[in-house]
């Protein structure tokens, strides 16, 4: 059976800069042989974590605890744990991912322990079982963003790491959306499929 590869779109429109580079990861993956599927985070039901910790608590879980909440983020979370490959994608909004990336990504948690008590979590997952891309991108020159609006790329670095990925590319595209009907151009759609191919290598 061939490795899966599940990219995750955290932008707010379809077709956009992030949907597209996502989308180009996902079929350079394919083309290496591996199955794949994005996922729209708009089209999901995914809620707000609400800090109540009951996810982190039980020791004697992995790779991540049982969240309350009633949403499709249990089933995103399945198809990531059954996953070799991540792609994580989301345009830069006031220096960071959007809302509805970092929503996604507070949700996280679960693959933290952290009984009350403890001053700091500990990740479930210690060593990394997969690979991940993380693709953020901005109307900003690229040096500016590089330079102070690094948290978007960072956090979801971070988020990578947290689900049991090593991150073996991170792609950033400035001066992006400069037209509403702005597209990203063949060598940035050929850089995205060639990090896709490295996931299932």
């Amino acid at each position: 059976m061939g490795k899966k590869v599940i990219g995750i779109v955290g932008s707010y429109r379809e077709n956009g800069t992030i949907d597209a580079a996502v989308s180009a990861a996902l079929e350079g993956a394919q083309k290496a042989g591996a199955q794949t599927e994005k996922i729209f985070l708009p089209n999901k039901k995914i809620a707000f974590c609400r800090n109540c910790r009951i996810c982190t608590q039980d020791e004697n879980v992995w790779p991540r605890g049982s969240c309350p909440i009633d949403d499709d983020m249990n089933d995103i979370l399945s198809k990531i744990d059954a996953a070799d490959g991540l792609i994580l994608g989301s345009p830069v909004n006031f220096g960071t991912t959007t809302a509805i990336m970092k929503s996604f990504i507070e949700r996280l948690v679960a693959y933290a322990f952290w009984p009350w008590g403890k001053a700091a979590p500990s990740n479930r997952i210690d060593k990394p079982t997969k690979k991940a891309v993380v693709i953020s991108s901005s109307a900003a020159p690229s040096i500016l963003t590089r330079l102070f609006m690094r948290n978007a790329s960072t956090t979801m670095r971070m988020a990578a790491k947290v689900v049991g990925a090593k991150v073996t590319r991170t792609i950033y595209f400035g001066m992006v959306a400069r037209t509403e009907d702005w597209r990203l151009d063949d060598k940035r759609i050929a850089q995205c499929r060639r990090a896709g191919s490295i996931l299932v290598r």
